[in-house]
């Protein structure tokens, strides 16, 4: 099955010290990038955190979100952390060199500052075995979502595959019909013209113009790459990278197909190959 690069999930457990929550959206991107919104007491386990979401998903922009409640009785310690208190007063002195007329900062406002006061109720090596529970389970849970939303997708991209197979066979007899056309015409603009040239040279203006409006090797072409999409859906897995690259090759031909187009019904069958191609583009963009 294929897989959409768009979902949601989330995650949650009750600990005596609080409530921990995990939470999980993706939409689509070119590669993986992952990024976190956690609390700074627990920012260590953020590498562990990345590497379990590679484990599981090869494209996508992942926002990963982690919230933790405490419950009132939980401890908060009142000291200040010491390391923080001195990055925190080095800045301020960087700043206070550059531009002498800014406001001091109150002891509130220190206070309030990441990291300075550090909650009890929640560290890093506490907290690990819980909070990777909770990514497995979102993953898991995410990894349903976008599996369910692929199948959308599947469904949409082979209802489009199989409108531009008929308009390929819909387009191939229609080459002879417009060399015959053109050969009527040209008969008839010599009998208008009395005029009596070589079958010779009437056969050579019909060749030339049967090469020059010639899209054989683009319904060919057509065909086979509908195919290889086709397979390519079958087989599943992290294919969205090839089925974008199928729909450029897809759109190429369509637009050459329309270039050489001497009849309204050819032209008519281009522009809704087109029309169908981008339609697969957008929801290509979406899958992983």
């Amino acid at each position: 099955m294929i897989s959409s690069m768009t979902g949601f999930a989330a995650a949650a457990l009750e600990m005596p010290q609080g409530s921990l929550a995990v939470e999980l959206k993706t939409v689509n991107h070119r590669y993986l990038e992952f990024q976190t919104r956690i609390p700074e007491e627990i920012r260590p386990l953020e590498s562990a955190m990345r590497e379990a979401v590679s484990g599981r998903l090869t494209r996508g922009k992942v926002d990963c979100r982690v919230t933790f409640t405490s419950v009132a009785s939980a401890a908060r310690s009142m000291t200040p952390n010491d390391e923080a208190l001195a990055a925190l007063q080095a800045a301020a002195r960087q700043l206070v060199g550059r531009f002498p007329e800014a406001r001091a900062l109150s002891v509130a406002e220190i206070l309030h500052w990441p990291g300075v006061l550090a909650d009890e109720s929640i560290r890093a090596d506490t907290v690990k075995d819980a909070l990777m529970a909770l990514m497995d389970r979102a993953l898991a849970d995410l990894d349903q979502t976008r599996a369910r939303e692929g199948a959308k997708l599947e469904i949409v991209l082979r209802e489009r595959l199989e409108r531009m197979s008929v308009l390929v066979k819909e387009a191939q007899p229609l080459l002879p019909a417009a060399i015959r056309a053109f050969q009527d015409k040209l008969a008839a603009k010599i009998a208008e013209a009395n005029a009596a040239p070589s079958d010779e040279r009437v056969h050579q203006e019909i060749v030339l113009y049967a090469a020059r409006i010639d899209v054989d090797e683009e319904l060919s072409r057509l065909a086979t790459h509908i195919a290889e999409f086709t397979r390519v859906l079958g087989k599943g897995g992290a294919c969205g990278k090839r089925l974008d690259f199928l729909c450029q090759e897809l759109n190429r031909e369509a637009n050459t197909l329309g270039s050489k187009s001497v009849a309204n019904e050819m032209t008519r069958i281009s522009v809704e190959l087109k029309v169908l191609i981008e339609q697969m583009r957008e929801q290509v963009q979406n899958i992983e």
